[in-house]
């Protein structure tokens, strides 16, 4: 009997080096002892974004909702090529937005990456390998036929991510207002 490989898909990414908003302190305090481990330490959520404002209708919510003062929020936006360097600019500046402000609206520490590839594949790759509490995305809130006919990034990684997918679908009276 063979051992068959299968073929380990390489793919191309570039961490985004966002601006230093957390003061590094010499002497932390002592920690107290009712706090748990978790609680320390922090949990990672990651948040799949774009330019669009569903996904940054996903991001407050994550900031407002899910988002506690230990956490680390890991950015991840899907692009075409991360060798473009307009790309790259602006997702970069997308990027140092949304750190700065969740990390004004939460005291949440972000990293982010910006990765080559099909969006769905992307978030689920990076779900894998960071090992998250939660995958947060936005979705337009299509109908059942229209995304199945489509296709919808959100479904797929529904189906596909190994970590709990949180799916936020943006109300109709908030338009395009944020949770903020």
């Amino acid at each position: 009997m063979e051992t068959v490989q299968e073929d380990v898909e390489e793919y191309s990414w570039r961490e985004v080096v966002l601006p230093r908003l957390i003061p590094v302190v010499q002497d932390p305090a002592p920690e107290l002892d009712r706090e748990t481990g978790e609680r320390r330490r922090g949990r990672d959520l990651l948040v799949a974004v774009d330019f669009g404002p569903n996904s940054k209708h996903a991001f407050d919510w994550a900031l407002v909702h899910l988002a506690r003062i230990a956490d680390t929020i890991h950015l991840v936006h899907a692009v075409s090529s991360v060798h473009n360097d307009l790309v790259y600019d602006k997702s970069q500046e997308l990027m140092d937005n949304l750190a700065t402000e969740a990390f004004k609206a939460s005291l949440v520490h972000t990293k982010a990456r910006i990765v080559e590839g099909d969006p769905g594949k992307v978030i689920c790759r990076e779900a894998e390998r960071l090992q998250p509490a939660a995958v947060i995305l936005g979705t337009r809130g299509r109908g059942l036929v229209q995304s199945v006919l489509q296709g919808s990034v959100s479904e797929y990684c529904f189906h596909n991510c190994k970590a709990a997918p949180v799916i936020i679908v943006p109300g109709k009276e908030a338009g395009e207002q944020s949770v903020l």
